[in-house]
């Protein structure tokens, strides 16, 4: 699995390390010896997807540079309720006072890459792909959407900025599907429109649509989009899936199914660290 580089998970960290450990970590300081040396272990309590572990040795060192960290296991892997993901030693006091963020990171992230890949085993042997969506946590996009890839699924857009969505609010100001996707006639990259009914499917068919995104319709609405279509352009479906109906979306023949839900609602994995002197 791909990791992450340094550049795209620092300054995360330290806003983290920022809000957590201000000035300083008064516990430890009044309770460790300076030179305590000790060894902790980074344990899943939980079956479940690794993800995180690059940015929880971004952590530690931060906290240490001195600090040695060994992975037992890399993101994206699959691993049993009680394995040892990682070891740390050095000293107590770094270990310690960088435990609660880099456990946040790991459990937040190891959350969102097991739903992504409970929800890509889910509609596994059909034809649809499962992506993520902008419902993510403020300042952690990057991070999620890295974690939606340890699972198994893509990322849809990264921001405003990569790609053209037109929405229904986007639709109402200019005036309609075909003149919203006139608009768009000279940008060179992706331009995917969202449409609510089938009628505004077959207008933006007829407008030469080549990404069409079909917003909130159910399974047996969604076959019928994708009979209308006959392959003349990608199909998303978007809109209020979980887990509970994923499978049924994706055995209508739509090409890309987008969830909101595994990083705006994926519970956060049981994950430890357990420290030895």
């Amino acid at each position: 699995m791909e990791t992450l580089t340094l550049s795209s998970c620092e300054d995360i960290v330290q806003l983290a390390l920022a809000e957590d450990v201000g000035a300083g970590d008064v516990t430890s300081a009044a309770t460790i010896p300076v030179d305590a040396i000790a060894t902790a272990t980074m344990v899943f309590k939980v079956e479940g997807v690794v993800c995180g572990l690059d940015v929880a040795e971004t952590v530690f060192h931060a906290i240490d540079p001195a600090l040695d960290v060994t992975f037992m296991a890399a993101d994206g892997d699959s691993v049993a309720a009680g394995k040892v993901v990682m070891a740390i030693t050095g000293s107590a006091r770094a270990i310690l006072t960088a435990e609660r963020v880099a456990l946040n990171f790991v459990q937040r992230l190891s959350g969102v890459a097991s739903q992504t890949r409970k929800l890509v085993d889910a509609i596994a042997g059909t034809t649809a792909q499962l992506t993520d969506t902008r419902k993510t946590t403020p300042g952690l996009r990057v991070l999620e959407k890295y974690a939606v890839r340890c699972g198994g699924g893509v990322n849809h857009r990264m921001g405003l900025y990569d790609a053209v969505l037109i929405k229904d609010n986007h639709i109402a100001v200019a005036g309609g599907v075909t003149a919203a996707l006139a608009t768009c006639a000279g940008w060179a990259g992706k331009v995917e429109i969202e449409v609510d009914t089938l009628e505004q499917l077959t207008e933006a068919l007829d407008a030469g649509a080549k990404f069409v995104l079909l917003d909130n319709m159910p399974p047996a609405v969604l076959s019928q989009a994708v009979a209308m279509n006959a392959g003349r352009a990608v199909l998303e479906a978007s809109g209020g899936i979980t887990p509970a109906t994923v499978r049924a979306v994706a055995e209508t023949g739509v090409d890309v199914i987008s969830v909101g839900w595994i990083t705006h609602s994926a519970p956060a994995l049981d994950v430890g660290l357990d420290i030895a002197i």
